[in-house]
């Protein structure tokens, strides 16, 4: 009778993951479904952020499988009928994954074992179909505190040869470093578990390079946070120092909006170029609040009677030796970035008046400002100069000033909006583009997407956001690591690739390999992570154990409030030490005859 019931437990599962995967080949789902009436069954495809990447490095979908966080209903019959339907897509109430017990997770990947054995005829699954790797979150309920379990099909072509077993457990955190292991000692263990001779051993250590966290006493929230990976081959002891000749990647994520930055300036500009076109699309706009003692009726008042004063004294208004150069706050700018990224000084006419309206406080103010501005263009009481190729509204009529005929422009509705959206629009593209072409990182082709007005003006301050992103980080390392140009450059074609194919998302880690020697000082500082690979055998058959110390929880089902993964040696570990988790991974391989 329990042969029989493990039998029909294996069919139903198998027939619950071929279905998902099936589906899953057209759309991976965004819910979980359900197994029975306490395991969860997500299918995380090859393009999402896998769960189990620190562990494991596949290029292809898996399963994951965890506690059920919700019941289908209180009421006996529906919960009777989502158990035999286990296709029963769940909706997720909680905040993170729960993990099963690891009894029951050790039963699920039984199961899967033997689904997944050819050999196992009695079971009637026909021609079986190989799955994807199963990944099972466990809850550390064993003496070895087990946080993950695994099994991975072994196929040649279409045939499943076996099956990977892979098991991930974890201990800590602790400053007690008696409870490090010695390699040699991991190294006869592996030996000793998969008759092995020879092994290999590659190393892993990242260093946190700079974190720095949003002020509290700010509105805006932000996160700098660049750490470098390192490998290399043949390690010689636990937390052994990479040598200078490993391979490094520098990981950088920020976003932007710190008001230490030194572009912090050309941050608020974009919010409220941001502001604007929200307002463009909802009707709603969201003025700043006014924070110069002028208003930008006031200054576009100067501003135009200035012009007026030029003109009368034949110096034509936008000659570049003439012309009125607008600065930044240079209080807020440190010296060392004054080099490579400043206010130019070649600003028309209407970039000029973007710097003069970017604090219009109210709709009735800008309808104001522009009301002043077209009635001296009428009358020709000034001439402005503006930039070839500029496409915005208020450009046209300017040209046509030049001519003494303006169209009539009804200042009501969304127009003037527009028409401040638009000039600063033009106004920080020209900012950008003199950033990126003036330090060589980039040629103005490369940069057509970024710029292009052939898109909406909503998709255009998109691609304006992009272009910010991509400043800040280029200034961050600049200023924080000190990188040259042969390493900025790299960058940002890494960061401008990504950005033509992808929308914006502030929180992504760019990658940049670079030479380990650049960053060696911060060797000094013990490492966020640091690992040990050993393996033996090649291809298919080849095993891995790997020992690992990290100052995070190595996993997110995982928190130092679950007393079942702490080490006793943590009550007596020294305050001033740094605190590591250990995590253990293993793998056995089991061959179907």
């Amino acid at each position: 009778m329990v042969v029989e019931q493990r039998w029909r437990g294996a069919v139903g599962l198998y027939q619950s993951l071929l279905r998902i995967y099936e589906e899953g080949r057209e759309s991976i789902p965004e819910h979980p479904y359900l197994l029975e009436s306490d395991v969860e069954i997500c299918l995380i495809g090859d393009s999402c952020e896998s769960p189990v990447e620190r562990f494991w490095h596949g290029n292809t979908m898996i399963y994951v499988l965890q506690k059920a966080v919700s019941r289908p209903s209180e009421d006996s019959d529906s919960m009777e009928e989502s158990k035999a339907d286990a296709s029963v897509l769940l909706t997720k109430e909680n905040s993170g994954p729960v993990p099963l017990s690891v009894r029951r997770a050790k039963q699920l990947i039984s199961l899967f074992t033997m689904v997944q054995n050819p050999n196992m005829t009695h079971l009637k699954l026909g021609e079986v179909v190989v799955l994807p790797p199963l990944w099972i979150r466990c809850d550390g309920s064993d003496p070895e505190h087990t946080c993950w379990l695994g099994a991975e099909p072994l196929k040649a072509g279409n045939k499943i040869m076996g099956i990977n077993l892979h098991m991930v457990t974890c201990d800590g955190p602790t400053a007690d470093k008696t409870c490090f292991a010695n390699l040699g000692e991991l190294k006869m263990q592996h030996k000793i578990m998969h008759h092995s001779s020879v092994v290999t051993t590659k190393g892993f250590a990242q260093y946190e390079l700079l974190r720095a966290a949003a002020l509290e006493d700010t509105i805006v929230e932000s996160e700098i946070n660049i750490s470098v990976d390192i490998t290399w081959n043949t390690v010689d002891k636990i937390l052994d120092t990479p040598p200078l000749i490993s391979a490094a990647t520098l990981n950088i994520a920020l976003e932007p909006g710190d008001p230490r930055s030194p572009v912090y300036q050309l941050y608020r500009e974009l919010q409220f170029l941001l502001a604007l076109a929200e307002g463009l699309k909802t009707g709603v706009t969201k003025w700043p609040e006014p924070l110069e003692p002028e208003s930008a009726v006031e200054l576009v008042q100067e501003f135009l009677a200035d012009l007026k004063r030029k003109l009368d004294g034949c110096c034509v208004s936008g000659n570049r030796d003439g012309m009125e150069k607008i600065q930044c706050d240079t209080e807020a700018v440190d010296s060392s970035i004054k080099s490579i990224f400043s206010e130019r000084g070649d600003l028309d006419f209407a970039e000029q008046l973007w710097c003069k309206m970017k604090c219009v406080s109210s709709y009735q103010e800008l309808m104001a400002c522009f009301t002043l501005i077209l009635e001296s263009l009428e009358r020709g009481e000034i001439q402005p100069w503006i930039h070839q190729g500029s496409s915005s509204l208020l450009s046209k009529l300017i040209q046509q000033s030049y001519h003494g005929k303006m169209e009539a422009v009804s200042l009501t509705g969304i127009t003037p909006i527009q028409m401040l959206l638009e000039i600063g629009l033009d106004k920080m593209k020209k900012d950008y583009v003199n950033f990126f072409i003036g330090q060589e990182l980039a040629t103005l082709t490369y940069l057509d997407y970024f710029i292009s007005t052939s898109v909406d003006l909503q998709e255009q301050v998109h691609r304006v956001q992009k272009l910010h992103h991509m400043l800040e980080i280029m200034v961050s390392c600049t200023v924080l690591l000190q990188l040259k140009h042969e390493n900025l450059f790299p960058l940002t074609q890494i960061c401008m690739k990504y950005y033509r194919e992808n929308p914006l998302d502030e929180k992504h880690v760019f990658q940049l390999p670079i030479g380990s020697a650049l960053v060696k000082k911060f060797y000094q500082d013990p490492p966020e992570v640091w690992k040990v690979d050993i393996s033996s055998g090649h291809g298919p058959k080849e095993v891995k154990t790997s020992w690992q110390v990290s100052t995070n929880p190595p996993v997110e089902h995982m928190t130092s409030n679950n007393t079942s993964f702490l080490s006793d040696s943590t009550v007596n570990a020294s305050t001033q030490d740094r605190m590591y988790f250990i995590t253990v991974v293993k793998c056995s391989q089991v061959h179907f005859r």
